[in-house]
């Protein structure tokens, strides 16, 4: 059973969340008493901040997702959000990586700083350090999906051996996540734009970890179509 409850900045904004749950497959409740097993999504507004103290009174677990800017309400949906959402396609895709599933699912994703760090992730990368393609003026209107930047980044030998480390992480941390209940995690690479080595570099990883028994993967740009 998955539970998620599911505030906006806007009334509009909360039920277009929640609407994308709804076409995952989520069943919409209206109150905590209607928690059941299966997947369901719970929309709040003005009371939120009660609701929340009362899902944590009843020990219920559930995901909180925001949808739009800072309410600026100290307990509320934004402020306690483990999910931040800015746009349709995250609303479609935190909706998939929410269901209830029999493995953990991995997402490699790839995020510019000049946005800000993903607040749903479980480890963040810094790709900064490698050299960056976008000062090549060849490479600079491509991005780290194609072959001739991929090459780039990955043929650096730092990229090699921290990919290398990376995996080894997340192989050891991910049946931990399990223990504790958490099926989906985020591993998010992060470079100035989002464009060129943190896709190469989440890309690779996905390919990798691909190959490794009992987990689903998913890869993921978040600042680039």
């Amino acid at each position: 059973m998955s539970l998620v409850i599911v505030g906006g900045s806007t009334h509009e904004r909360m039920e277009d969340a929640v609407a994308a749950f709804e076409a995952a497959g989520f069943k919409r409740i209206e109150t905590l008493d209607a928690v059941t097993d299966g997947d369901v999504v719970l929309g709040v507004e003005n009371e939120a901040v009660e609701l929340l103290r009362e899902a944590d009174r009843r020990g219920i677990n559930y995901w909180l997702a925001h949808d739009g800017e800072d309410d600026h309400v100290v307990g509320g949906t934004y402020d306690r959000a483990h999910h931040r959402l800015d746009s349709a396609r995250r609303r479609g895709e935190l909706a998939k990586h929410l269901r209830s599933r029999e493995r953990p699912l991995v997402t490699c994703m790839a995020f510019g700083y000049k946005s800000g760090a993903p607040a749903d992730a479980a480890l963040v990368f810094d790709a900064r350090f490698l050299d960056n393609p976008y000062w090549v003026p060849e490479l600079r209107p491509l991005t780290g999906r194609d072959p001739a930047v991929a090459d780039y980044v990955l043929n650096q030998p730092q990229a090699g051996h921290f990919l290398d480390e990376v995996q080894r992480l997340v192989a050891d941390l991910v049946p931990l996540y399990e223990a504790k209940g958490m099926k989906h995690v985020v591993v998010a690479f992060g470079c100035s734009g989002g464009r060129h080595r943190s896709v190469a570099l989440a890309a690779d990883l996905a390919r990798r970890l691909r190959n490794v028994d009992g987990i689903d993967v998913d890869f993921v740009t978040r600042d680039i179509d």
